[in-house]
């Protein structure tokens, strides 16, 4: 079974075609970072403008690099939810259209949910029960999948999620947006502990809280640089010299991750599941990674890096378990929830 998956949820207009849920036959993203990083962050209207643009050109593509025609496609699966309600509209429109002239069943897909199946890509799929900790710019959470469709929601980040607390940090310090990889690699050359950074104390057991470290480090930047509260934080970056810069983001980096791995690990211990598995844009930071696995006695087999940030093949992927389950919807019917959670 051939599955289009169309993706635009931020600020990529993604297209794929996966075969079976397991074979991906081509993967097409169109990236707008160029753009955004102008502004230090995504500016939804420019977004939506860019998905105008290129969300035809971009499904093209993709069929083409797949050698497959529309008479090969069995089904369409497009996020609908969570995301920029404007980029949503883009590609729901361009997938209901598609759906409607191409008479081809429509499945809607759960973005954050989507990027778990981008392990189902791996050469070995995860077993259920599943663990799943999901780290991006938007969401930071912990979610316990006991089958495809079936899963319960063990916490999640009462305030910043993890990629946005990366980006606000880079900023600070004057690294360059996206702030996970800028973060990532000046922390090669700085010292973890030069820093002492708090790690949040939280009644949930499995709930995350990254506002205080971002605040934290703003502090210890100006308490570095000699200056007080009342400094605006856009001065404070010329101030640093470069090892403070490397030092600070890898003290930051250091406490974000041992704060994911020590919720991740517990939730482990106390649900013992067959399998372990990170998603989302976060999901590629190399130390995440070497931690986590150094933490849980099993093998993690993570997923591509290319599948970590947004793509339509890990929609295409989702879409194709969901076409095993449930019945397609109507393009007429199909609206976009840009704020859904999991468990709604």
């Amino acid at each position: 079974m051939k599955i289009l998956g169309i993706e635009s949820s931020c600020d990529e207009t993604a297209a794929s075609v996966v075969q079976d849920g397991r074979i991906i036959l081509s993967n097409v993203v169109n990236s707008q970072i160029d753009i955004h990083t102008l502004y230090g962050g995504v500016v939804p209207e420019v977004a939506a403008r860019s998905h105008i643009e290129v969300v035809n050109p971009v499904v093209n593509q993709a069929l083409s690099e797949a050698n497959l025609t529309w008479d090969d496609i069995d089904a369409i699966a497009v996020t609908y939810a969570p995301g920029l309600i404007g980029s949503l509209l883009i590609g729901t429109l361009a997938a209901r259209t598609l759906a409607v002239l191409k008479n081809k069943p429509l499945y809607p897909i759960h973005h954050v949910e989507a990027h778990v199946y981008a392990n189902f890509l791996n050469k070995n799929a995860p077993e259920f029960p599943m663990l799943a900790l999901i780290v991006s710019g938007g969401h930071s959470q912990l979610v316990l999948f006991k089958d495809h469709g079936d899963y319960e929601l063990l916490g999640q980040t009462c305030d910043d999620a993890v990629g946005e607390a990366f980006d606000k940090v880079a900023k600070i310090i004057g690294l360059p947006y996206p702030g996970g990889p800028s973060i990532a690699k000046a922390a090669l050359e700085g010292n973890p502990l030069a820093y002492k950074l708090p790690k949040a104390k939280m009644h949930g057991a499995y709930d995350f809280s990254f506002s205080g470290l971002k605040t934290a480090v703003l502090r210890a930047v100006q308490r570095e640089v000699g200056v007080d509260f009342t400094f605006p934080s856009t001065g404070l970056a010329e101030l640093l010299n470069k090892q403070q810069q490397y030092d600070f983001a890898a003290s930051f980096q250091r406490i974000a991750i041992e704060t994911l791995v020590d919720k991740t690990e517990q939730a482990y211990r106390d649900y013992n599941p067959k399998s372990v598995v990170i998603a989302g844009g976060v999901a590629a930071n190399q130390e995440l990674r070497r931690i986590l696995s150094e933490r849980l006695p099993l093998q993690i087999d993570y997923a591509p890096i290319g599948l970590c940030t947004d793509n339509a093949a890990m929609v295409a992927t989702l879409g194709y378990y969901q076409s095993l389950k449930n019945k397609p919807i109507s393009p007429f019917d199909l609206e976009v929830l840009p704020s859904l959670s999991m468990t709604r």
